[in-house]
Formats: C-alpha cells, sequence, structure tokens
C-alpha cells in the first residue's frame, strides 16, 4: 500500500507510510495498513495534513523533466511520469512550475501564480511534452489556440486489444461517469471528442497505438480507447 500511494501521489514511500500510520488513508470508511492489497476498482481516500500551502510552488529540480526546446517565447519540456503541471490541493509532489523555477526560469504571466505560464496540462501518470509560455503574449496566444481546439494532441499508447480496422476514427462523446464523478465515460449526452487511431506495433497481446485528438472534449486517451481495447498501467481506465 505504501509503495502504491507513493507513486499515486509523488511522495516518497516514508510519507506515504507516514500518512497510513495517521489513519489518513481509508477505503471504505475504514482506515487501511501499509500492507494492504486493494482490489482493482477500489477508491482511497487521502487526507493530507496541512503542513503547508497546497498551492506554494516548491523550487526542486526535478528527476526526468528535461528541456527541448527554449525559446524567447515559451519553453518545450518533457514531463516524466509522477509530476504535475503545477501545484493543486492534494497533491504534495514535483510539479512542472517548480521543476522550472527549479532550473532557474523566472515566469510571470497572467492567472493565478502556481499556474504561471501553464497552457495545457499532462495527467501525472502520463509522460510527454509540455510547451509553458514565457511571455503574456505567448500565454494569450496558446491559451486561446488550445481553448479553441486548433492544437493537434498526439499521444502514443501501449492497448490491450485489437481494434477493427487497425486505423480510424472514434467519435464519442466524453462527459463524467454517471457513477463516479472522477472519472470520465463515453456518455450520450457528453461533449463531442474525436480520436483518429492507428495500430504502430501488433503483437500477440498487445497493440502500440498512435492516438491525434482531433477537436471536442478534454483528451481522455484512456476513456476514449475503452471500446478497442484497454490502456496498460492506466491506472483509472486501464488494465
Amino acid at each position: 500500500m505504501d509503495a502504491g500511494l507513493a507513486r499515486l501521489m509523488g511522495i516518497s514511500r516514508s510519507q506515504a507510510a507516514t500518512l497510513i500510520a495517521e489513519g489518513n488513508v481509508r477505503s471504505g470508511g475504514k482506515a487501511v495498513g501499509k500492507s494492504l492489497k486493494l482490489a482493482p476498482g477500489a477508491v482511497l481516500e487521502v487526507v493530507v495534513p496541512d503542513r503547508r500551502d497546497p498551492l506554494e510552488v516548491v523550487e526542486e529540480l526535478v528527476e526526468g523533466l528535461n528541456v527541448l526546446l527554449d525559446d524567447e517565447d515559451f519553453v518545450v519540456i518533457d514531463k516524466p511520469v509522477g509530476v504535475a503541471a503545477h501545484p493543486s490541493p492534494g497533491w504534495v509532489g514535483p510539479t512542472v512550475v517548480g521543476g522550472l523555477a527549479g532550473l532557474g526560469y523566472r515566469i510571470s504571466t497572467s492567472g493565478a501564480p502556481e499556474r504561471a505560464g501553464i497552457v495545457h496540462r499532462l495527467d501525472v501518470g502520463t509522460s510527454g511534452v509540455m510547451v509553458v509560455a514565457k511571455t503574456e503574449n505567448a500565454y494569450t496566444a496558446l491559451k486561446r489556440a488550445f481553448k479553441e481546439r486548433t492544437v493537434d494532441k498526439v499521444y502514443h499508447a501501449v492497448v490491450q486489444g485489437l481494434p477493427d480496422p487497425l486505423a480510424g476514427t472514434i467519435d464519442a462523446p466524453i462527459g463524467r461517469h454517471p457513477g463516479h464523478d472522477w472519472r470520465f465515460a463515453v456518455i450520450e449526452d457528453g461533449r463531442e471528442s474525436v480520436t483518429h487511431y492507428e495500430v504502430l506495433e501488433p503483437s500477440a497481446r498487445r497493440r502500440w497505438w498512435k492516438c491525434t485528438s482531433r477537436r471536442g472534449a478534454p483528451t481522455r486517451s484512456g476513456c476514449t480507447s475503452r471500446p478497442c481495447g484497454t490502456l496498460r498501467r492506466d491506472l483509472t481506465y486501464g488494465a
């Protein structure tokens, strides 16, 4: 339990063990022990003691966070798994904003200070390329581009299951899951979501997909791919 919690929240194993020992981790309304093994689909409730401002930007060197391109107006980084885009309540691990500050970047744009320069996000459990604005003009232009869905988002994923055909389009509306508001699902009255996919490397048990989100609801690749298969190593939608 402590190892899994540490990975989910981006904290050290000892910090996770402390949360468990203090009774701050519950499942089904009961405090859990660090040796407990959870069944698939189980829900954890974690109370993080208010030891510091959850929106504080902590300057630190984040392992695996690399700068790919540094321009006058923006910086492009490779975000590793286990890193959030910016500080938020309930998250006590490393962030892109804090990692850039640790590298000496002083980004000041409009919006909340803890989200300075952030024009889009990647989930904590997703690695990939992010662009962060360094100037107000870039911040405004990039925010507009993502809001108006003029940006093509390309994802690579290992999927369990064989789609038929091996390349095509998934046009399925996405919205909040009717039974679990922390998840998204394909629902009839959801927002439009169109994803083009292509199987790059098929194998006996798993397929390597390339997914391109063209328009519609915020991308949830794991949710979108469910009709054709499930994402490997996806703790929310996968297998």
